[in-house]
């Protein structure tokens, strides 16, 4: 079964999201983002996750629009950088990511990370941004619960979306909790945990149903009502990642994964980056 653009979540304003996406993190600019957007589309992707800090939001942008897909069946994340945060610095940093996507409007606006003094101030340029009708939904990442708590005791609009690093070693129990509590979408960057994927159980459940394990992971994220960007440059890979709504892992293998957790990261812990 090939992907179906109606495989969304609806997130909390009534925006619909897919629940499959093409994370862009460290694909160079030019024509290597723009093919490998354009082999996604191809595949039945609708949505691409990139971010100021990425350094490819123009060949994005040019991707999209040669993409030949009309632009309200496509989703397009954005994310203001840490160096660019605070009120007057994201209103200017978003409307530099909006000249370089050469868009009129973003589908998705996130804060990169939980910056310590000025994370709030950003939110309020954000809900600015979301209230003037140039993003059509604003959220975080990199949030834990206790971010997401602070922010909300004074925030206007609630997050839409926090998007985290999640994956098998990684189930960050708590904060996704939080999020299913509040009715704020989770999503999974770094889902197949940057290609760490020799595991036992993932081998055995793929066999199982003619699936890598890759595959496995990413809809075990589905299952756990996660949505996924899985980063991928080489073709084959594109397609094979989105081939994942045509099977379903049991409640026992569901479970099986989840007991994976380790709480190890491959990428910084929000509570203490330096960047």
């Amino acid at each position: 079964m090939t992907l179906r653009t109606a495989d969304c979540t609806t997130l909390n304003n009534g925006v619909k999201m897919p629940w499959l996406g093409l994370g862009v993190w460290k694909v160079e600019d030019g024509k290597i983002v723009q093919e490998t957007i354009e082999q996604a589309i191809q595949a039945g992707y609708r949505s691409i996750d990139t971010a100021a800090a990425y350094k490819n939001e123009t060949g994005v942008g040019e991707a999209v629009r040669n993409s030949g897909v009309a632009r309200d069946e496509l989703f397009i994340t954005t994310k203001i950088w840490n160096g660019d945060q605070g009120f007057e610095e994201t209103l200017n940093a978003f409307e530099e990511s909006r000249q370089k996507l050469g868009l009129e409007y973003l589908d998705l606006l996130l804060i990169h990370w939980p910056v310590k003094g000025k994370y709030k101030d950003t939110w309020r340029a954000l809900e600015k941004i979301y209230n003037n009708g140039l993003v059509r939904a604003i959220g975080v990442s990199n949030f834990k619960a206790h971010h997401l708590i602070d922010l909300m005791g004074e925030a206007e609009i609630k997050p839409m979306v926090n998007q985290v690093e999640y994956h098998p070693l990684l189930t960050q129990r708590e904060t996704h909790d939080f999020c299913i509590e509040n009715h704020i979408q989770l999503e999974a960057w770094s889902p197949l945990m940057q290609g760490n994927l020799d595991l036992d159980i993932l081998k055995s459940i793929g066999v199982k149903y003619g699936k890598s394990p890759a595959q496995v992971v990413l809809r075990w994220n589905l299952q756990k009502h996660v949505v996924t960007i899985p980063k991928s440059t080489t073709p084959s890979r594109i397609k094979e990642n989105s081939e994942i709504f045509d099977f379903n892992l049991t409640k026992e293998e569901v479970a099986q994964i989840d007991a994976l957790n380790q709480d190890k990261r491959f990428g910084p812990d929000p509570d203490n980056f330096d960047f």
